[in-house]
């Protein structure tokens, strides 16, 4: 996944970020959030609507990343090869839109702005038109890539990564403003964050909220710590744990304001495949969470202890109760 592209102007429009949702793509390119939305999951995130069309001369895709990361020929890094690359997502910074020589199916060259902004300002990220991956794909080596299911790719890649800033906006929405401010927006669970933002009069803060990714890097043979702990606990207790490794993981740069400052937090991203649907629609889940260091360890052990509390402690019960004797 991260195939963001700056080889060319961006839009300047500021689209409103989107943070806990996910969307069903429907064949006709409407969205809607699906029935029930898995972005509100603390852990493992599962996106099962399916972004792509459904047609039947387009194989299934394979459950596993649909965009390899990759080259098939290993060749030796050089000053002018890194060179070539685009500094702020490792990728090439020019790739034609030219339909490749032998192609057998002509594909779309408008590429899709997406809801992420810019760290340098200048619009939002834009994702690579089907054309673009699939020269880009070809220049990589694979050269046995399917041209038909390209424009799938493009689907469960653009996808993805919509999901993922969802969730860091989510927990931006909480912590951008410090420790004290995050408690408090935490403090009556999860499920009841945005009238807690009102009862405190956070909203104007939470609304102008505005973080911008500044680069990414995709480090797909990097196993997190968590990850790793996780198939540990799957070889121990399988039946509880048992899950198959992830089989991306990127560490996305986010760029967040604290009292007119900007400082970088690093998020990771592991992603993993599951069951297909009975429909046979693919099942991605998204682990999006901040690097541990001090400051954002205690904000994931406010965020989870605050919710767990919350629950635990019969908070819904407690509400309910004010609510009937104003």
């Amino acid at each position: 996944m991260g195939w963001f592209w700056a080889d060319s102007p961006q839009p300047t429009t500021q689209s409103i970020p989107r943070s806990h949702h996910t969307f069903n793509f429907s064949q006709d390119g409407a969205r809607s959030p699906p029935p029930e939305c898995p972005m509100h999951q603390k852990t493992a995130n599962a996106m099962s609507a399916c972004p792509v069309k459904h047609d039947a001369s387009i194989p299934p895709l394979a459950s596993a990343c649909p965009v390899p990361h990759g080259s098939r020929t290993s060749q030796p890094e050089s000053q002018s090869t890194l060179s070539k690359l685009n500094p702020l997502n490792y990728m090439f910074n020019n790739i034609s839109q030219t339909r490749a020589p032998n192609q057998t199916h002509a594909l779309p060259l408008e590429r899709e702005p997406s809801t992420i902004p810019r760290g340098d300002g200048t619009g939002n990220w834009e994702y690579p038109s089907p054309q673009q991956m699939y020269n880009a794909l070809l220049r990589k080596g694979y050269t046995d890539t399917d041209v038909t299911a390209v424009e799938s790719m493009v689907g469960v890649h653009n996808f993805l990564n919509e999901g993922a800033w969802a969730e860091i906006m989510a927990h931006e929405r909480r912590f951008a403003g410090g420790l004290y401010k995050g408690w408090r927006k935490c403090s009556r669970g999860e499920e009841n964050f945005e009238s807690t933002v009102q009862r405190y009069g956070y909203e104007k803060e939470v609304d102008e909220l505005a973080p911008s990714l500044v680069r990414f890097q995709g480090r797909p043979k990097e196993m997190t710590p968590k990850a790793a702990m996780i198939q540990v606990m799957g070889w121990i207790y399988p039946a509880m744990f048992a899950t198959p490794p992830p089989f991306d993981r990127h560490d996305w740069y986010v760029s967040r304001e604290i009292n007119g400052q900007r400082k970088e937090i690093r998020y990771i991203i592991d992603y993993y495949s599951g069951e297909p649907e009975p429909t046979g629609e693919p099942v991605f889940y998204l682990d999006v969470r901040p690097a541990l260091t001090p400051t954002t360890a205690a904000e994931r052990a406010l965020r989870w202890g605050c919710d767990v509390w919350w629950r635990a402690s019969g908070g819904e019960v407690r509400e309910i109760a004010r609510q009937q004797t104003k």
